[in-house]
């Protein structure tokens, strides 16, 4: 993904492999059984994809009926390996679920066909405007703005067009082939709980005390059942989210799930703690995305306008967040402090740590948990003990320097 935003349309890279050619001719049969008529696709443009699929945007070059004149097919690989999360299956699913609400509620892209034996979908173009990203990346403050807080509307109007809809998730998930489904921030949270503990007083000489490993324990009620569950796209950063004229939408639903809104709310706060693309907002613009968001969500949930029931909630989802960030980033012994992800604009790794780790403490001393800011605090101290006092300024997005 380019984080550079230039005029007019980008660069259109077309694949020549053998894959990509297979991958058109399985859209043709696809969409020529969906139609009942001989379809013709051309012009393939490589969208990036991943390891785990390919992805591009097609031209409708042949059809007898009406369908779009671009399409995007995403053609995944095989089945992975027993007792790990398939996510064709969870895109599959998410985008069935997505495409039955009505159009205007919609925060992702229409499923227009699929086949589950050939691991396909093919769906809405949702065109080539700038992601979130590149508008954060970019330099006009008031369109960061603008985006940051449509990003927070199209977050509280998804959770609340798909609450209530975990049994439909999980019908739709054995329908195509997924026997069981879970959350991937949960599992990998769950095993941060135990393991985290040992590596931050080998690495940094700070073993949480009793009183944060008990908050922990309760904050990861989280993760269970709920009253405040909703569908998740469960990677909701900057690059996968779309600007576009009628708001942000939504591109990727590999390990969506079901999850307590609090875990996606939480991301308001302090951005996008699983990405790369985690910098510093302007003074006041997380408390204004969390007000959009609320204003969506207490539609369903009308006790979250009541601070004494979202603060806390929220509060726990910050410390989760915090808890399993670090496990993820904190450099272990012989790894260097460099950025969260090497190909991209990320900050470092101790910088984006200290951050959210001084953010926590302030949220924890104002709500009366002294323990948690007392050692909150600590972790700062012994990460510009470990990596120096320049880690202490994560700089804002560029669209807000």
């Amino acid at each position: 993904m380019s984080v550079e935003i230039t005029t007019g349309p980008p660069e259109v890279r077309v694949p020549a492999s053998a894959e990509v050619t297979d991958t058109i001719g399985t859209a043709e049969a696809v969409l020529t059984r969906r139609t009942g008529a001989s379809v013709r696709l051309a012009d393939p443009e490589d969208l990036g994809g991943s390891g785990r699929s390919v992805v591009m945007r097609v031209r409708v070059a042949e059809t007898p009926f009406e369908l779009p004149r671009t399409l995007v097919i995403k053609h995944y690989g095989a089945i992975p390996d027993e007792g790990c999360s398939d996510p064709f299956a969870h895109e599959a699913a998410s985008c069935q679920l997505a495409t039955a609400l009505p159009p205007e509620l919609r925060v992702g892209p229409e499923l227009i066909a699929q086949d589950i034996e050939q691991r396909m979908l093919v769906l809405e173009d949702l065109g080539r405007g700038a992601t979130l990203a590149d508008v954060l990346f970019a330099d006009d403050p008031k369109a960061a703005e603008r985006s940051m807080l449509a990003w927070a509307r199209a977050l509280g109007r998804l959770h609340t067009s798909m609450a209530g809809r975990e049994a439909d998730f999980d019908a739709l998930m054995r329908r195509v082939g997924g026997d069981s489904w879970a959350d991937p921030v949960a599992v990998d949270i769950r095993r941060s709980l135990s393991e985290l503990p040992e590596l931050l007083e080998r690495t940094l000489g700070v073993s949480p005390p009793e009183a944060v490993r008990e908050r922990l324990s309760a904050a990861s009620g989280l993760l269970g059942s709920t009253k405040y569950r909703s569908f998740s796209p469960s990677d909701i950063c900057p690059d996968n989210s779309l600007v576009t004229g009628n708001g942000v939408r939504f591109l990727d639903f590999e390990w969506a799930c079901v999850r307590d809104v609090a875990l996606d709310a939480a991301y308001l706060l302090f951005p996008f703690p699983s990405s790369w693309c985690s910098y510093a907002l302007p003074e006041g613009m997380a408390e204004n995305m969390l007000a959009t968001w609320r204003s969506e969500v207490v539609e369903v949930w009308s006790d979250l306008d009541d601070d004494a029931v979202l603060r806390p909630r929220l509060l726990d989802a910050q410390l989760l967040w915090v808890w399993v960030s670090t496990w993820w980033f904190l450099p272990r012994d012989g790894q260097s402090d460099g950025p969260i992800d090497a190909h991209m604009p990320s900050p470092r790794r101790s910088t984006a740590l200290a951050d959210r780790w001084r953010r926590l403490g302030e949220d924890a001393d104002s709500a009366g948990l002294s323990e948690v800011a007392e050692y909150a605090d600590r972790v700062v101290r012994a990460l510009v003990e470990r990596f120096g006092s320049g880690i202490l300024e994560l700089r804002p997005y560029p669209a807000f320097r």
